[in-house]
């Protein structure tokens, strides 16, 4: 597919490329994504990011101390005026090998979510479950997803604030099953960047129509305080992502992590008026104090 990048815009766009380049291999280095004979699956959704992902891991592939395969997947859900000659027509240009899977997710999403209600949740178990047994059958060594740095920063955020814990989105994760390894090659990758790379290299987008491409009005009120906080502090999205990669158990509150308990515990022992059967204060909930001394 050619390139509708003029000469004006050849300069930022190779550099663009490059950065975007610099950030999956760091990536790929930092958390040991891709080793020598590996079997990676590409989740191609027919997004911006799942191209882009393609895109600079073919360009690694060419240049890597190592050799491994890419093979890109996509899921055919049978969803309203999908047309199925754009991914083929696209990949073949290219000269990637590919597979399209087919399952109606549709018709089961429809069937069991009310109306109104956000379908993301059941249709990417559904669409998980497919590459899943298809990467099993194939003999796929890793699962290559389209995730990128925002992606993870939001979903800290959305655990935070809703689910009350802190956890997000890994650059490396074993399946539930112990079966798979996912990597999230674009973990260092700005959205911003992704967005004008994708829209310079024309990739066919393929909007998602099951749902809209909807996202929660959670995750779009964490979207929109991302973007006010790095508006007004360019920076804080990536010293957040860092952050996330810096993490000191002692500084947090998580007594399984880090023994708290045992700090300065003969002390506290000897100290009158602790005890494990003090009445709870109403509207506040006690700690366990006995169940954490067990741990």
């Amino acid at each position: 597919m050619s390139l509708a990048i003029d000469s004006a815009d050849s300069l930022e766009h190779s550099r663009l490329t490059k950065r975007l380049r610099h950030q999956v291999g760091q990536a790929i280095a930092d958390f040991r994504m891709i080793g020598e004979g590996d079997r990676v699956m590409v989740c191609l959704s027919g997004g911006k990011d799942s191209y882009t992902l393609l895109d600079i891991l073919r360009q690694l592939q060419a240049k890597a101390p190592v050799r491994f395969e890419l093979h890109a997947v996509h899921l055919d859900q049978k969803q309203p005026d999908y047309d199925p000659a754009i991914l083929p027509a696209y990949l073949e240009s290219i000269g990637m090998p590919y597979t399209i899977l087919e399952q109606d997710t549709y018709s089961v999403v429809k069937r069991v979510v009310p109306e109104g209600k956000t379908m993301c949740g059941l249709c990417s178990r559904l669409r998980r479950g497919s590459l899943y047994s298809f990467a099993e059958r194939e003999g796929f060594t890793r699962i290559a997803l389209g995730h990128h740095r925002d992606d993870i920063v939001e979903t800290m955020f959305l655990n935070l604030f809703y689910h009350a814990k802190l956890a997000a989105m890994p650059p490396k994760l074993q399946s539930d099953d112990g079966k798979h390894i996912l990597i999230r090659p674009l973990a260092y990758c700005a959205e911003s960047d992704i967005a004008a790379y994708s829209a310079a290299r024309q990739h066919p987008i393929m909007p998602c129509n099951l749902c809209g491409s909807q996202e929660t009005l959670q995750r779009k009120a964490i979207k929109a305080m991302l973007g006010e906080w790095e508006r007004q502090t360019p920076g804080r999205i990536d010293n957040i992502l860092r952050g996330l990669g810096d993490i000191r158990p002692s500084q947090l509150a998580d007594h399984k992590l880090f023994d708290f308990v045992g700090l300065g515990s003969a002390v506290d022992t000897a100290q009158p008026g602790w005890s494990t059967d003090e009445p709870a204060v109403p509207g506040r909930r006690p700690f366990p104090i006995a169940l954490v001394a067990q741990d």
